[in-house]
């Protein structure tokens, strides 16, 4: 048995390669024969299916322009989150069908899958979307109701007499 020295070797007895071979994933480019990239954001009980193409900047939800499906300016706001971060205002029209949730879950979702398809059309945005904290799902759901509580956590109100 050879003489292991660092945790570099280690991984490379393991895998069978050099430790200085291993590098970064190559993220490649993912577009289908209409030239559009397509990705699924989640959010709480929300999901949306997001295709990213080239155009003018539109933002279709269900058939609607997302102004006027997310009537909140902060809920539209968040819809244009990764656009904006990745300076390509104007630049992909984006369409997408999202079920379940809230608006505020909805939107969430949105946004989501719009990063997602930004990194697939364009992976050099990755790094700039990855950093504002675009591309990970929050994962944060409700939390369920357990039999002898009130709600999820609440107890009943406690009566000494």
């Amino acid at each position: 048995m050879a003489e292991l020295n660092s945790l570099e070797e280690l991984g490379a007895s393991v895998t069978g390669t050099e430790p200085e071979q291993q590098e970064a994933p190559v993220h490649v480019r993912k577009v289908d024969e209409q030239g559009r990239s397509y990705a699924t954001g989640k959010r709480k009980n929300a999901i949306a299916r997001v295709w990213v193409k080239p155009g003018t900047g539109k933002i279709t939800v269900n058939g609607r322009d997302f102004v006027t499906y997310f009537a909140r300016p902060v809920l539209q706001m968040v819809v244009q989150q990764p656009v904006v971060a990745a300076a390509r205002q104007g630049q992909f029209d984006v369409v997408c069908t999202v079920v379940g949730g809230g608006l505020s879950g909805q939107a969430g979702a949105v946004r989501h899958g719009i990063s997602k398809a930004l990194t697939y059309f364009e992976p050099g945005l990755r790094p700039v979307l990855k950093k504002g904290g675009f591309l990970t799902r929050d994962s944060r759901v409700v939390e369920r109701k357990k039999y002898g509580k009130a709600k999820a956590r609440r107890s009943f109100q406690f009566s000494k007499r």
